[in-house]
This record gives C-alpha cells, sequence and structure tokens, in this order.
C-alpha cells in the first residue's frame, strides 16, 4: 500500500505530512519508556510483513498488520509505522521520504480504527472472535480506503488504479482478519497482560 515518490501532487504530500507529524509528535510524547520495547516489536512485525509481496494483476499486494498494531499500541502505532515506513523508504526505496506524510496517514490512521475496535469488551467467545477478526479486517478496509481516495485526489487519471488498488485488497482483508484473530488468540493465552 506504499505510495511511490513522483505520483502525488505536492498540496496531498503537505497534507499527509502536516497530518501525521501532529499525530505523531503526540504519540511520541504519550510513550513511556517501559513502551520501547513493545513500540520495537510491532515496528518490527510492521516491517517485515510489508517485504511479504503477492503480484495481483498489474499491482501487488502485502501483509499490513495496521489492525494487530494498532490494537496492541493505540495512538503508539504511528511511532511504530512511522520507523518502519522510514527505514524501508531509505533502505529499500519502499515509497520514499517525499511521500512518508501521505504512506504514514494512510497505514496509521486505520491502526487507530484497530485500537478502538479492540477495546470493545464481549462476552460471549464467538463475538470475541468475530470482534478480533474486525480488528484486523476494517483497518485494512479503511486504508484501503484511504489509499485509493488519496489516489483519486490526485487527478481523473488515478480514478481506475485507486479502483483496481481497492479491489486488489479485498483478499488481504479477508487474510489480515483470520491472522489478527489468530494472533490476538495467543498472546491472550500466553501472556495476556501484553494486550492489556
Amino acid at each position: 500500500m506504499h505510495i511511490s515518490e513522483g505520483v502525488l501532487r505536492p498540496e496531498i504530500l503537505i497534507a499527509g505530512a502536516l497530518i501525521s507529524a501532529a499525530v505523531t509528535i503526540y504519540a511520541l510524547k504519550v510513550i513511556k519508556n517501559d513502551d520501547i520495547p513493545k513500540v520495537s516489536t510491532f515496528s518490527a512485525l510492521f516491517f517485515l510483513a510489508s517485504f511479504i509481496h503477492i503480484p495481483l494483476g498489474v499491482t501487488s499486494v502485502h501483509l499490513i498488520l495496521s489492525g494487530i498494531v494498532g490494537a496492541v499500541l493505540g495512538v503508539r502505532a504511528f511511532v511504530a509505522i512511522f520507523v518502519a515506513l522510514l527505514l524501508q523508504g531509505l533502505l529499500f526505496g519502499y515509497g520514499g521520504v517525499t511521500t512518508l506524510g501521505v504512506n504514514l496517514f494512510v497505514l496509521a490512521t486505520p491502526a487507530l480504527l484497530g485500537s478502538w475496535l479492540f477495546k470493545l469488551h464481549c462476552s460471549k467467545m464467538w463475538l470475541k472472535n468475530t470482534l478480533w477478526f474486525c480488528v484486523g479486517f476494517a483497518p485494512v478496509a479503511f486504508g484501503t480506503l484511504l489509499l485509493s481516495t488519496v489516489l483519486a485526489l490526485n487527478g481523473s487519471g488515478f480514478i481506475i488504479a485507486a479502483k483496481i488498488a481497492f479491489v486488489a485488497h479485498i483478499p488481504v482483508m479477508m487474510i489480515e482478519g483470520i491472522i489478527t484473530l489468530l494472533a490476538l488468540r495467543f498472546i491472550e493465552k500466553v501472556k495476556p497482560s501484553f494486550l492489556g
């Protein structure tokens, strides 16, 4: 879901950078020293998951895991995803530095949705499983919608690309829902305090 450099208009790049910078600065202010290992771990998880590319027609898709990152980190997900995107841009050319703000907005804002969904409590196991599936599914759906919107705002020539990007990520939404459900259930069994 990275947008490459040289694609977006300057006003979109500036708006994305300003919004992402504001939320990231706030997230840095609320991080405590005890949070740093958890933020680092989920930054690495996000970084690595993005390298598993699956070709799909004219594009390729990859795992995002913004839902589980948001579920565990809350607003601190902005810091974890920022570090991962910065390293991907500098070391491997994914996205890039000029699109860092927009890419962070598109990938980290949905993590806040995952955080909100995760905070909902369900007493019945089937409801909890459904909710935890949605913790993975909904942020990818929302992120894909943001990506498509950003591309469409860039000009009429990008509307077809926006539609293709959205349709290509539908299988990823399902896979992310399943992976997030299984990961959260595993963490709940072995170290429930990690989710608190």
